[in-house]
Order: C-alpha cells, then structure tokens, then sequence
C-alpha cells in the first residue's frame, strides 16, 4: 500500500512536531505509537486491517451507490481523502470549555430599601447594579495549550445538532499546519460562521455581523466516506460509560461521508456533554476510507471544591451542595446546576449582591477553586438631597445640609470591610430615620473606586425643619392669664441634640429647660443623657374634680408648684432593651392663686408630707423599655414593655422615703377589616398597672380618669388610688391619606386604695374609684405627629370630647 502525502504529512507534524495536549502542554506522541493496541495496520489488503476496540467500522453494507455502482463519495481527486477533512490555514486558538449553561446575572437584585414619611417602602430603580460580574463563566483546566482552527463552516448545523455556545480566546496566527488534526469546539476566527444556539440558553446571545451571500458551489463541502470511527483518551484507560457518552454525542458514522464541519459539530457535541476537557479528531486514510478517531481527555475525578474571595459563605454549605458529585467525574452541566444553588443561598440569606464571578479553575488533582465576589461594602457615605431628590441646586452645586455626617454613619451596624446584607441595611436605616431629624432617607449602590467588586454605600438623606420659636398670650381652664415664649431645636449643632426652653409669665415666673445628646460622643454602648431644670404650677387632679368639690380654706382650688431638675442617662442594648437612670430633686409646694402656702382643705385633711404645705423630694428613678414595635410612630404589630421603679431619699421637709412600681404593656394585632383607604390597620391593646410603697404625700397619688385615662370622664374624675389598674383596647383604620380614625373603650380601678392615701381626696371629693368608657374619634396627621379628637362616652351616661397629640400608647 502506498501512503499518501497528506497522511504522511499528518504523521511527521504529530510525531515529529510533537503537537501539545491541551491538558498537559505535554506534545503528543504519533497516535499510533500511543495506541498500539489499537491503531489500525496500514495495509493494502483489507482483510489485514485491524480496529480499535470499541471502534466504529465499515460494514459489509455498502454506501450509497450511483448508477454505475459506484460509492457517492466526493473525493475532489486528492490520493488522500483524510486531507479533506484537515484544516487549510493554521490559525490556532486556544479553547476552553464553558459550562453548559451560564449563570443567571443579578442586574435586577431585590430593591433596596427607601424610608420616607415614616414608612418603609422600596428603593427607586436607580440602585447601582453590581459591579463586576461575568454573564458567562469559562471551566478551564489547569494547564491547557493552543489548538488549531478549522477554515470557515459554511454548512450550519441543524438545531437538533448544535452544541452549548462554547467560547473561544483567540490567538496570534501561527504559520499554516496542512496537517493539523480537527481540535476544539471553536469557529474561524477568520470569517465567522452563524452562532450556534445552545441549549437551554437564558436569553439571545448578541448578534453577529451578517454574513456575504454566497453560490451554492462555494457552499457544498467536499464529502469523504467514513471507514471507522474509534473514540481513544490522551493516556491510559477510558471509561466504557464515557466512551459511549462519545458515540451518543456523535453524528459520524462508518459507511456515511462526512465533512470538516460535522467533524466540528461532532468536537463541540462531545464537550457539550460536559464530562471532557479536550477534545481532537484526527482522521486517517485506510484502504476503505477515512478512519476517524476522537482523541477525548476526560475531567478530573472531582474531589472537593474550595471558595475564594468569601466572607459569609461557610465551607460546610460549599461541600453540602457540591458533595453528591464528590468521587465522581466532573460533568461541567451537573456543576454548573450547584453554581446556581450557590448564588440562591446568597440571594436566600439577604447577601443580594453576592455571587460566582470567574471561572471555576479545576487542577489536575480534582480541586475545584470558585472565585466569588459577596459584596463587600468599600465605604459608608452620607449625601444631601432635596425634598424632590434632587442632589445639586438650581446653580449645580451640591446640596449642603446641617447634619454632621457622623450622626448618620454610627447609627449602622453594618461597617465597611463587611459584606452587603439588605435586612442589616434595613435596621440601619430604620434607626437613621428614627432620629426624627429627617423627611426622606434613600439608599443607593455605587461601584468602589479602587476595586469595582465592592459597593460604595451611599445614604442620601433630606433633612426636616428641626427647629421652631413661638410666643402667645392665652389662659388656661382656671381662668389665669398668661404669656409665654417657647424655643425647640432637635438638631442642635447638626448633632442631633435636642434643646427646649419655654417660658411662661403670669402669676408666677414658671421655665422647662431641657438638652438632650442622644449618643455621648465616643461612648460605643450609645448611651444618651437629659438634664434639665424646671418650675411648674399646675391644678393637681387629686385635690380637683369629683361631684362633692373640696377647696381650700379661703374658697380656692389647690395649686402644686414644683421647682428642680435632675439628670438621667439612657443606653440601648442588643437584645431590644433600653435602660435608664438617674436622679431628680424637687421642691413641692402646695398654693392658692396667688401664691400662698395652703397645708390643708377646708376639711382639714393634709396637702403635702410636712405641715407646712411645703415638701423635698429626691428621687433615683430607674426604667427599662422593651420595644418591639414595628413602628415607633404608627406601629401595627409587635409590642412594647415599660417598667418603672422610682426610689426617693428621707431628706428635707416631709423626710418621705417612698417606692412607686409601675408596669406598662402594649401589644399590636395587624388587620383588615375595614376597606375606607389603604394604609396600616391593627387592634392595639394596652395594660398598666401601679403601686406605691412607704410614704404617700396626696399629691403623689395615681389620679385616673380623663384624656389619658378613661375617656368619657373628665380628668381625674374617676378615682385617686395608691394602686391602679387600667386597660384600653382600640381598633384604628385609616380613611383618608392624612385622616385616620379608631374605636375604643377604656375601664379603670384604684384597686379600693383610695382610702390609703392621707386625706382619701378621692372618696372625699365622691369619685367612683373605678368606671369604664367607650367611643370613636379621629386621627389628624400633623408635622407633630396625629391630632387625637376623641368623644367618649362613661358609664354613667355623659359624655366628653377629648384631644391630644399622638396616640395614647
């Protein structure tokens, strides 16, 4: 038998050339060197030809024949067929093969949260997307070398056909290989052919340009008849599983012709069953035809996955979800299927900008290395914005506002270094708009300048007017005139320290004083403290009321003025508690009108503590808070637990040593039962209950009944008790956008204590000790808060109106 130039050419660029593997960068011996077993002997008699195992070979069927009876084989006059089916050009890439099916991109992660008019709602479809990521991930192997290319395919495959998109890296061109087997699922780079879908591909892939027309000669590829077909490795043994894998995904077959492009077909078939990394055919002419063997690599035995780049993603979730393909070959479309689950337990653990942004890298050990970004937050910044949103005013200046940037970015726990987390940034915002110094606080994402896989946080806030100065002249229910001047801001300095004075002047000279920090500066527990300083005259309700009416001596109703100031601390802790204490002094008195000492009614009964009508008491109060709310000013769900414990110290006038014990419940139920308007609906419930232990000056006593009380009755018409217990259940609706409205009913005891206390005012003055009301009122939005106009009614019949500023609890 005489060989041919070509297939001689194809044995000297393979065994002398020494053509690399892919896998190894290691060239390749001549294919019949490596396979002695199994290449077939070059002979001219047929009957001495031998196969490969597992070899495809031509059958005692004949092809095809024309009229003449002769094989339809195009053999385009060439001594050797096997040249037809080899490469023109020698411009080489380098392929890598890609994962069957790639990654879902995150563009539209879940919105980010936006805090405006006390309600949460959702961020604008402004938010940053995230940076960095590849739609398409490559599976590369640890080493790999260039293969050659293929001349332009004119002949496009049938859908049924048509492999994964696999992508290519071109390379510089190499000097012409006339020789060079078919190698690697990639197209010309020269003259690009149509893209071949994949399959289950997530969206169109982006159009190529539009190929020339061409004749119908120029399209019609030369055809060789098909002798053999045997699939071999690159070295040692092949899986007979992984060998069948070869031939289902093949559409060659013996005593069928083929052409270059089914050959290409045919490479790109075998990769897109994901169980190899390398792939070459190599034909060869025989006495019957073209033997073409697939020279196949298959992937490492997988033995365990490692991440890097992570923070929050735990090892032990790395090797639940990729342990089942543990021990076994790698099957790129399998891994690509935990990929996936990957990013969903990102997605499902709030981290929304977290996910596989390069290509999984495998070592010839079977070590998979996922490179993944989660997030990572750069910088925490604070912006200014207008009421509209608008960052820059009407000369493209930034909006400049008061607030010290410090005040927003110590109120998150998140901190930079740390990885993105949406219900986290959620707390955060909520204690940022909690500050009550702010209309509108938006959040927004923006890519790190140094590394584009982290996020900037950007905290855009609009500032509210937090101040107000106010002066009048009016009088109050007993008739005194009186002017007043008052000044409130809650953002003192842009440190969200909160300053009132008021002054009022009549008969008495009376002040509030107070400054409030809400985070002692440097303090990392956030502890706040209030000082403040007052004096203060007041009808007390104990001495006041009732339908048998007690005055003074002189006809007067009793007055108590009260002159002093204290100090409290506050600090928050993480279980939800926030505790206080501190100390206050006083100096109570008890007057007429005009100013004068009064220690006894005219019954005789005592005022005060002392016999002078002139008490001190110091104080060490002491309350925890546990809030649980949903929402501070509107809540809906959740509750809100207060208890009190104020102490005082026997000194001065009256040496009164008392302890007050007071508790407070709330608890909210979320519902719908009435459709008026959108907006929060819930029944809200409230339980308070107190008692005073050791000395009881009168005016100390719990008084009950009134706007905060039992509505339907007039303030402390109900009783006055050294013991107390209350309870008010509502139902509030919304009717309009700025209109709401609730139901209620409200019932009260003293417990019977009323005669515990010196002087009984409540028993003497004829009030019930306990009653109960019920009615409806409205809920006027404000910038104060809601306006309460409640009418309740009691359980004697008569009826009152009431008002108030804020809900009741």
């Amino acid at each position: 038998m005489r060989l041919s130039p070509n297939l001689l050419a194809i044995v000297a660029a393979t065994g002398v050339l020494g053509l690399p593997s892919r896998a190894t960068g290691e060239p390749l011996p001549n294919p019949s060197d490596a396979f002695p077993e199994s290449s077939p002997t070059l002979s001219a008699d047929v009957e001495s030809t031998t196969a490969s195992p597992g070899a495809y070979r031509l059958s005692n069927e004949s092809p095809d024949l024309d009229e003449h009876g002769h094989h339809q084989v195009a053999v385009a006059d060439l001594e050797s067929p096997a040249a037809l089916l080899t490469p023109a050009t020698g411009v080489s890439t380098e392929t890598s093969t890609m994962l069957a099916a790639p990654l879902e991109r995150l563009d539209g992660h879940p919105p980010l949260p936006i805090f405006s008019g006390r309600s949460l709602g959702q961020a604008p479809a402004t938010t940053a997307p995230i940076p960095t990521v590849y739609e398409r991930p490559s599976f590369t192997t640890a080493k790999q070398a260039p293969t050659d290319s293929l001349e332009e395919q004119p002949d496009s495959p049938s859908p049924e056909e048509a492999p994964p998109n696999l992508d290519t890296t071109p390379e510089p061109e190499s000097p012409p290989d006339p020789a060079a087997p078919v190698d690697g699922p990639v197209d010309s780079p020269e003259e690009p052919g149509p893209e071949e879908p994949g399959p289950e591909e997530p969206g169109p892939e982006e159009p190529g340009p539009e190929e020339e027309p061409v004749d119908d000669e120029a399209a019609e590829e030369e055809r060789v008849l098909v002798a053999e077909v045997a699939v071999e490795p690159v070295a040692g043994q092949l899986d007979e599983a992984l060998r069948q894998e070869v031939y289902d995904a093949i559409g060659t077959r013996p005593g069928r012709t083929t052409t270059r492009s089914q050959l290409q077909r045919d490479i790109n078939n075998i990769f897109a069953t994901g169980f190899f990394s390398n792939v070459r055919a190599v034909p060869e002419d025989t006495p019957l035809g073209v033997r073409v063997t697939f020279i196949v690599q298959p992937n490492p035995v997988l033995q365990s996955v490692v991440v890097r780049g992570n923070q929050v993603l735990p090892q032990s979730v790395v090797d639940d979800i990729f342990s089942p393909q543990y021990g076994e070959i790698i099957n790129l479309i399998d891994f690509q299927d935990g990929i996936i689950e990957l990013n969903e337990w990102y997605q499902d653990n709030g981290y929304v900008l977290a996910q596989v942004i390069a290509a999984p890298q495998v070592s010839d050990d079977g070590v998979v290395t996922l490179e993944v970004a989660e997030g990572e937050i750069a910088d925490i910044r604070v912006r200014f914005i207008t009421s509209e949103g608008e960052t820059e005013d009407e000369e493209g200046n930034p909006i400049r506002g008061r607030t010290r940037d410090f005040i927003v970015t110590r109120e998150f726990e998140t901190q930079p270094g740390e990885v993105f987390q949406q219900s986290r940034i959620e707390r955060d915002l909520q204690r940022v708009f909690g500050l009550g110094i702010f209309e509108d606080v938006r959040l927004s994402l923006e890519p790190a300048q140094e590394d584009p896989r982290q996020v900037d946080v950007v905290v855009n806030i609009a500032e509210r007017n937090t101040g107000s100065v106010a002066a009048g002249i009016g009088f109050n229910f007993t008739g005194d005139l009186f002017g007043s001047v008052s000044y409130r801001q809650d953002n003192f300095g842009g440190n969200n320290q909160k300053f009132v004075a008021e002054t009022q002047v009549g008969q008495d000279l009376l002040f509030d004083v107070s400054f409030t920090d809400p985070w002692i500066a440097g303090d990392p527990f956030r502890t706040s403290y209030t000082v403040n300083g007052f004096s203060r005259r007041s009808i007390n309700l104990n001495f006041d009321g009732g339908p048998n009416p007690v005055e003074l001596p002189n006809g007067d109703r009793v007055r108590v003025r009260r002159l002093g100031g204290g100090v409290s601390f506050s600090r928050p802790f993480d279980n939800g508690w926030t505790v206080s204490v501190g100390t206050q002094y006083q100096n109570v008195s008890t007057r007429d009108s005009d100013g004068e000492l009064e220690a006894v009614d005219e019954l005789g009964n005592p005022l005060s503590a002392s016999s002078t009508g002139q008490d001190d008491l110091w104080t060490f109060p002491v309350s925890a808070v546990l809030d649980l709310r949903d929402d501070r000013f509107n809540p809906t769900q959740g509750s809100i637990l207060r208890l009190t414990s104020e102490q005082s110290v026997p000194l001065g006038r009256g040496s009164i040593l008392l302890n007050r014990l007071r508790a407070s419940y709330s608890y909210y139920i979320p519902v719908r039962l009435i459709n008026f308007s959108d907006g929060p609906q819930a029944f809200a419930l409230n339980v308070q209950a107190g008692t005073i232990l050791g000395d009881l000056p009168p005016y100390e006593a719990f008084a009950l009944g009134g706007t905060n009380s039992v509505r339907g009755y007039d303030e402390g018409d109900v009783g006055s008790g050294r013991s107390f217990a209350q309870f008010t259940a509502e139902y509030r609706f919304p009717l309009f956008s700025f209109l709401g409205a609730a139901v209620f009913i409200d019932a009260a005891s003293d417990l019977g204590s009323g005669f515990a206390i010196p002087g009984a005012p409540g028993p003497t003055r004829g009030k019930p000790g306990s009653g109960f009301g019920y009615g409806a009122g409205l809920r006027v939005q404000t910038p104060l808060g809601p306006l309460r106009i409640d009418y309740g009614v009691n359980d004697e019949g008569d009826g009152r109106l009431h008002f108030g500023i804020g809900e009741r609890f």
